[in-house]
This record gives structure tokens, C-alpha cells and sequence, in this order.
């Protein structure tokens, strides 16, 4: 066994959102290191680091799980095969379970080093490219534990068994996610207007605080110019539907008060209307400046379509503000009762009814 050399590492395809420095820092959900390898063996060392939300990584080989594991703190080797066909290529996919959290200061996943008694080879990057903007449902809580499962564990979570990555895959798709769970396109799910998927779209990882996130290029820019998709997947609303029904929002930073409101008769009063439109154009706007050639696909309803007027509005307004067309809706199935998974969320198959719907819409989008 040997550490791989440097013309090796230049072969290793980086998966999700980075800085484009080693060591790799594996910031969101579904993040991966991808490569192909022709050797007996192979092991890859990581560096984790968390408090109290423990990560969790998945290996794939030729397209096909085989461990996937909660990570302990600290450096560590991990045997990725062994004594596999020296003779045959393997396709090694490496991926990060756990979403980015951004209350776990000491919350990071990094890939330092390979060793194997064989040689890489390069990764053919795929005809087509995705970004997926979304919430938990994007970074698939619920699609593993049993139904009625309550707790929030990462071990519910999962980057492979959703939508997202069961898309990509199917369309041979490169694909990156920038998703948060509880997270919105105005406020979050408690109106907590902080909580806000737009406010942080620029940065490689905005949403993650703290000189330690600051030092592996978290807040940096991200370079969407060097980084362009065929199309980017928008997945919000859910929680900015929920923020109607809890309580008040106190920023303790200014004391002020934030709570969506609906009216009697159940519709959103005009003055929450009003900002969650607001903030659902712009947001758009911001996507369009940096991904300029890429139809946006607004999905939404795997948890009920409450907001579905007001995001139709929102498209529309858009619209009429840009002239830009290249923008459409897609109802997603809801889920039901056989369909639900752990955290009341849903389950894998919520993912595949999903998956059933957005593939052929993708594809009359795209003409491919």
C-alpha cells in the first residue's frame, strides 16, 4: 500500500460544492469524492470533527453501496475494498451522509489522503450537470429508520436514498446540492427569518459560522462561472408554509418580531404575502444572475402544497419582472401514509414516486 501521488490526486473527482483546495473539505449533503481505481485494495484517511451531530459516510462501488458509517472524531483510515480483482477498474464513489449544521462549530468532514496497492485512473465527467436547492426533504431525513422514529439523528439521514442523487443517477447526471433542513426561502420552518437558503446561495457554505468553517473556504464566493449546470432543481417552500402556523420569531440580536400570518378563511394575510413573494423573486433573480443559461425548475409537494398559489405567483411575477422564461413548476406526489418515513418525513419510496415524476420533466426540459 502507498499514498497516492499527486498526478493521482489530479484524477480524483471533487462531488458538491468547495473551495478547490486539499485537504477536501466535504461541506453539504451529498458532497462526494469520486474516482476509479484498478487495484486489490483500497483505503481513504478522513479527518471528522463534531460536538454533539455526528457524521456519517457512504461508500459506493460501482454505483452500488457497500458501508455506510458513523464517523468518530478525529482522524482515520478506512478500508474503502480489499482483495478485490487487481485486474478490474472500480468506480469508487465517497460520500457525506450528514447535512452541514450550522449550530456544531466543530462540525466538519475532510478528505485527506488515499492509499492503494494499485493506480487511478481519470472520471469521464457526465453530459449533463444539476444543482438541487432544497430543505430536509433534499438532503433525505426520514429515508432511514423506522416509521414513528422521532428522534433528530443524522443515522435518518441520507444524501443516496433520495431524490436528488436517484435522479442524477438515473440521467447520468454530475450533480451538487446546497440544501439545509428546517430552512426556507423567506424564513425557516419557526420563522426564523435567518434561516433563509437565498441569503447564503453565493457562498461555498454560508450557512456554516465560525473562524474554523471561515479557514476551509466556507465563506468564500462560490465560482459558478468556473462550475456552470445544465439546469438547477429548486425544492422550497415547505417550511416557509409551515412558519404560518407556529409561533413568533424574536431576532435576540435586534428584539424585533418576525411571524407570517394567516387570515381567517386559512389564506396568508397580505403583508406576509408580500414578503414571502419579495423574497421568492429575488431569489430567483440571484439564481438566474449566476447560473445565466440554466432553466430553473421549481418542485414542491412532497409534504403537502399549501404555498403552491403563492409560488405560482411568485413564478409569474418573475416573470413579468425579467422577461425570463426559462423558469416551470412540477407538482411532486405527496406523501401518504405508505410512503412516509422516519421524522414523519418521506421514506425512500415518497423519494422513488418522486423520482417517477421529475425524470421525464427533466428531460422535455433539457430536450435530452
Amino acid at each position: 500500500m502507498r499514498k497516492i501521488t499527486e498526478n493521482e490526486w489530479n484524477l480524483v473527482r471533487v462531488h458538491g460544492r468547495t473551495n478547490g483546495k486539499r485537504p477536501i473539505t466535504l461541506f453539504y449533503s451529498g458532497s462526494a469524492v469520486e474516482c476509479n481505481v484498478k487495484a486489490a485494495n483500497l483505503a481513504v484517511k478522513v479527518n471528522a470533527g463534531y460536538e454533539y451531530c455526528d457524521i456519517w459516510l457512504t461508500v459506493l462501488i460501482d454505483g452500488a453501496v457497500v458501508s455506510r458509517q458513523m464517523l468518530a472524531p478525529g482522524e482515520q483510515m478506512i478500508t474503502v475494498f480489499r482483495r478485490m480483482n487487481p485486474d478490474k477498474v472500480k468506480n469508487v464513489r465517497i460520500v457525506r451522509e450528514t447535512e452541514a449544521i450550522p449550530d456544531d462549530t466543530m462540525h466538519y468532514l475532510q478528505i485527506l489522503d488515499f492509499e492503494t496497492d494499485g493506480e487511478f485512473c481519470g472520471v469521464a465527467k457526465r453530459p449533463i450537470s444539476i444543482e438541487f436547492i432544497g430543505d430536509s426533504i433534499t438532503t433525505g431525513e426520514g429515508t432511514y429508520g423506522a416509521k414513528g422514529e422521532e428522534d433528530w439523528i443524522p443515522m435518518f439521514f441520507s444524501a443516496y436514498h433520495n431524490y436528488a442523487y436517484m435522479t442524477a443517477e438515473a440521467l447520468k447526471a454530475d450533480y451538487r446540492v446546497i440544501s439545509k433542513g428546517g430552512w426556507g426561502i423567506y424564513s425557516g420552518w419557526d420563522n426564523n427569518v435567518t434561516c433563509s437558503i437565498p441569503k447564503v446561495y453565493s457562498k461555498v457554505c454560508g450557512l456554516l459560522p465560525g473562524s474554523a468553517n471561515e479557514a476551509v473556504g466556507a465563506q468564500e464566493e462560490y465560482d459558478f462561472a468556473a462550475n456552470p449546470v445544465d439546469l438547477v432543481v429548486l425544492h422550497l417552500g415547505t417550511n416557509d408554509f409551515s412558519a404560518f402556523t407556529q409561533n413568533a420569531w424574536v431576532d435576540p440580536a435586534s428584539g424585533i418580531t418576525y411571524k407570517q400570518n394567516l387570515l381567517a378563511d386559512g389564506t396568508p394575510e397580505p403583508e406576509s404575502k408580500k414578503r414571502f413573494l419579495n423574497a421568492a423573486v429575488e431569489a430567483l433573480k440571484d439564481i438566474r444572475s449566476k447560473n445565466p443559461h440554466a432553466p430553473i425548475l421549481w418542485i414542491y409537494g412532497m409534504l403537502g402544497d399549501g404555498l403552491k398559489p403563492l409560488i405560482l405567483e411568485a413564478i409569474s411575477l418573475y416573470r413579468r419582472e425579467t422577461g425570463d422564461n426559462q423558469i416551470s413548476y412540477l407538482d411532486l406526489p405527496n406523501t401518504t401514509d405508505e410512503t412516509v418515513g422516519s421524522r414523519f418525513h418521506p421514506g425512500y419510496p415518497a423519494h422513488k414516486e418522486a423520482v417517477k415524476v421529475l425524470i421525464p420533466e427533466i428531460r422535455k426540459i433539457l430536450g435530452k
